[in-house]
């Protein structure tokens, strides 16, 4: 494990269950547990090319993302990528309002 990213604020890539943002305070394997979480479940076309320009600027068009609900804490079972974020992309991210029905 990159000790240097726990409790740091990263985006996560699932095989299959998507895209996340959160705290990472633990990881075994392909297993991790992210707090105060939100799923990047959309963003609009412009807005980042990659989940590594999303972990390094944030998006642009933050009216047009699809961010959800912020959650106390999740496990992430199929995790494939992790990506420390700036300070910048944290604050944008932040910013987006959540996406709920």
């Amino acid at each position: 494990m990159h000790k240097e990213y726990l409790n740091k604020k990263v985006i996560i890539r699932g095989d299959r269950s998507g895209v996340f943002f959160g705290t990472l305070v633990a990881k075994e394997g392909s297993e991790v547990k992210l707090e105060n979480c939100r799923r990047l479940w959309s963003w609009a076309v412009g807005s980042a090319a990659s989940i590594s320009q999303i972990a390094t600027e944030g998006v642009k068009n933050a009216e047009e993302c699809n961010f959800t609900v912020t959650v106390d804490s999740i496990v992430i079972t199929d995790v494939i990528e992790i990506i420390p974020c700036t300070e910048q992309a944290i604050a944008v991210i932040e910013g987006v309002k959540e996406w709920k029905m």
